[in-house]
């Protein structure tokens, strides 16, 4: 299979992602204009926009308009952005820094902080329903995996179940679910709109969600092999490095294969393998 640069594809995607979130976040002299700069600080602070590059990667698969997709794939950073604002609260995960600058609470207070992820995540459902360049159809299909992916069984569900393993450390198939929530609802999502707005197959959409899942859990066990840390809500609670390095293999493996029948895989193949080979 032919290899493809993912560090430029990453960076074209990223330069289409960036210049369409500051295009349409708000602006403005408003009152609560501390309120747009607080979205504004998080959501164009950089990042590899891996979540909306697999919408508009995913929509190049299926043979759609990827400008078409661009406002659903800001629509899924902008849900993306707001659980880095929560995760990095006091209340959560206590971060100081956020993408090499101060975390959105630390330059503009623990209130607007809260405030700019709730913004940004139901700003993410306004431009999802209203895409110009999709139908209504396929506007409240988006709005729908959107709405699941950050709810009470995807993102939400997902950082509840690891507030309470805190407690009492669950086992390996509680701890896959958890992970399922946190990280591959999302990743999923990213790829099923990419999907819907190129009007794919049911058949496509399955191999998506093998892809997703794939590339998910591999990432979230490549990201505790990097961290080191045997305890709490990590796998190296329940394997090594090396098993846990195996089984990541395995998973893009999988990935790989779920989405190798279709023509012009290797963006989203090279992608996986480039996930899995990160050392940051």
């Amino acid at each position: 299979m032919i290899k493809v640069n993912v560090d430029e594809m990453l960076r074209k995607n990223s330069e289409l992602i960036t210049s369409a979130l500051d295009a349409l976040l708000p602006k403005g002299d408003e009152p609560h204009t501390v309120l747009y700069e607080a979205m504004r600080y998080s959501a164009l602070s950089g990042g590899k926009r891996i979540r909306p590059t697999l919408t508009l990667e995913f929509c190049r698969l299926a043979g759609g308009d990827v400008t078409a997709a661009i406002p659903y794939a800001a629509a899924v950073e902008c849900v993306h952005t707001y659980s880095l604002i929560h995760d990095d609260l006091p209340c959560m995960d206590n971060s100081d820094t956020r993408r090499g600058r101060k975390s959105c609470h630390i330059a503009y207070g623990e209130a607007n902080a809260l405030l700019a992820g709730d913004a940004l995540l139901t700003y993410a459902f306004a431009l999802a329903s209203e895409n110009p360049f999709a139908d209504a159809e396929r506007n409240c299909r988006a709005v729908s995996a959107l709405a699941g992916a950050a709810g009470y069984d995807g993102m939400v569900g997902g950082q509840v179940c690891d507030l309470l393993y805190e407690k009492t450390a669950p086992d390996f198939s509680a701890f896959i679910d958890m992970e399922c929530k946190k990280t591959v609802e999302l990743i999923t999502a990213a790829c099923t709109l990419g999907l819907i707005c190129a009007g794919a197959d049911e058949e496509m959409h399955a191999a998506a969600r093998k892809y997703a899942y794939g590339i998910g859990i591999a990432f979230q066990l490549i990201d505790d092999i990097l961290d080191g840390d045997t305890a709490g809500n990590t796998v190296l609670a329940y394997m090594d490095r090396a098993e846990a390095a195996d089984t990541a293999k395995k998973l893009t493996e999988s990935a790989v294969e779920s989405i190798s029948s279709y023509e012009g895989c290797e963006a989203l193949a090279s992608l996986a393998e480039w996930l899995l080979s990160r050392t940051a």
